[in-house]
């Protein structure tokens, strides 16, 4: 395949990658073509061995506790609704959700750099520590501005602090199935968020709010237990570094990706807000039925952030991106909007967490693709913390647009829908920018 020049992307990456000429490149750079043959500069294999596969394992273990249970919200909105929160609005009760949102992705840039600074350990365990305390804190909780404080700031801290350096690690592995192995730990947070709003529901109704919440700290903690001595970076040298890099934004091709990202993360969550209460309140779901339909949304997520990026690795981590974010936007428009029925928003569900699912597993190799492995972590980390706003008022809009249109769902269906679209378009041209040819593997 040609790759065409890429010098107005390559800005402080070093040698730009010309159409069949591959001796000059870095090899210990990420930015490669994604078919490109891998050179070691070690006898060592290109994956490590054993500590890649561990570093996999224990990724995923840290995505199924942290992010997993975030994608779980849902079933605490739910539950506010009807018992410690019932005199707050919907909106009101998503602030606690995107409050978590936004801490998890603005932290992403000061978390990266710790990681490229000193590891992945140390980081992870500060972050399995405010997981614990987070939630132990959430479980006495009673006031709407400790739902906030805990469940929202700390709580969505300690998921930046266990999510970022495992995704970075796992990228200093794997140069040529890079995003296969990103999908497989994705697919913890999905399994997660299929696992978690289930036994929650069954432990609210069995042993109550504050057991049920301290259960799950239990299985968190362990967790967090194995993936930090399991996660480990391939290549790490400790170095003293400010909180951001400028040549980053100076980087035509990575900030289109971070357009695009901010406008699919201003709708890409508010499913997962609401379509539980949509289900009972549009689809004649029963209150204890209504729960499943997140964990449906959520397994449609586990298939899709392994399965779209093992074909990413084959067809082009964008060209595989690009399709799904705006499919994503469009199941919305088209199918979650005429939804009526209980096997019409099972079939979204699985749809939507199927497409939404690749985002989330592609996005982190597509950075990694375009940046030198050097500065994988803190280029994660400011992609994230860009984005952090938009996840930020997602929720909270789309809850303030049922209580503005007196209850319907159709403006925060259109709002949610349309924003993942108009992101697509952005990385379209992002793509473009690297390689204008619409055959090549990008």
């Amino acid at each position: 395949m040609d790759v065409e020049k890429q010098a107005d992307c390559s800005v402080s990456r070093g040698p730009s990658i010309e159409a069949g000429t591959y001796e000059h490149l870095n090899r210990h750079s990420a930015l490669q073509p994604p078919d490109a043959l891998i050179l070691p500069t070690n006898t060592k294999s290109s994956n490590d061995g054993w500590a890649g596969w561990l570093a996999i394992f224990g990724a995923f273990l840290a995505l199924f506790c942290s992010f997993g249970q975030m994608n779980a919200f849902g079933t605490y909105q739910s539950w506010y609704s009807e018992h410690q929160l019932s005199g707050y609005s919907p909106s009101s009760i998503s602030w606690i959700g995107s409050l978590q949102l936004w801490t998890f992705f603005f932290m992403g840039g000061p978390v990266g750099r710790l990681f490229d600074a000193y590891g992945p350990s140390p980081v992870m365990f500060i972050g399995a520590l405010l997981l614990a305390f987070s939630m132990l804190m959430t479980s006495i909780s009673t006031q709407y501005y400790e739902f906030l404080l805990f469940q929202g700031f700390f709580f969505g801290l300690g998921v930046a602090s266990l999510f970022y350096p495992s995704i970075a690690a796992v990228s200093t592995y794997f140069d040529k199935y890079r995003a296969s192995a990103l999908g497989v730990v994705a697919a913890g947070s999905g399994i997660g968020g299929v696992i978690y709003p289930i036994v929650l529901r069954q432990l609210f109704l069995r042993t109550g709010y504050t057991w049920a919440v301290r259960g799950s700290t239990l299985l968190s903690v362990a967790c967090c237990l194995v993936s930090i001595f399991t996660v480990k970076s391939k290549s790490h040298r400790k170095k003293c570094i400010g909180w951001m890099g400028v040549n980053m934004f100076k980087d035509g091709c990575f900030m289109l990706l971070a357009t695009g990202s901010f406008f699919i993360c201003l709708g890409i969550f508010t499913p997962f807000f609401f379509i539980t209460s949509y289900a009972g309140d549009r689809a004649f779901v029963s209150d204890k039925t209504a729960v499943y339909v997140l964990s449906v949304m959520n397994a449609g997520g586990v298939f899709g952030r392994i399965v779209p990026a093992i074909l990413s690795d084959k067809i082009g981590r964008f060209n595989l991106l690009i399709p799904t974010a705006f499919l994503a936007g469009l199941s919305c428009l088209t199918f979650w909007m005429f939804a009526k029925t209980p096997v019409a928003v099972l079939a979204f569900a699985v749809v939507y967490g199927f497409l939404s699912g690749a985002f989330i597993s592609v996005i982190a190799p597509c950075v990694a693709q375009i940046s030198d492995i050097s500065e994988i972590g803190s280029r994660l980390g400011a992609l994230y913390t860009m984005i952090s706003l938009p996840s930020l008022v997602g929720g909270p809009i789309g809850g303030a647009l049922i209580q503005y249109q007196g209850g319907s769902y159709t403006a925060m269906i259109g709002v949610s829908g349309s924003s993942m679209i108009i992101g697509s378009v952005f990385i379209l041209v992002c793509r473009l920018r690297i390689n204008r040819e619409i055959c090549a593997k990008v």
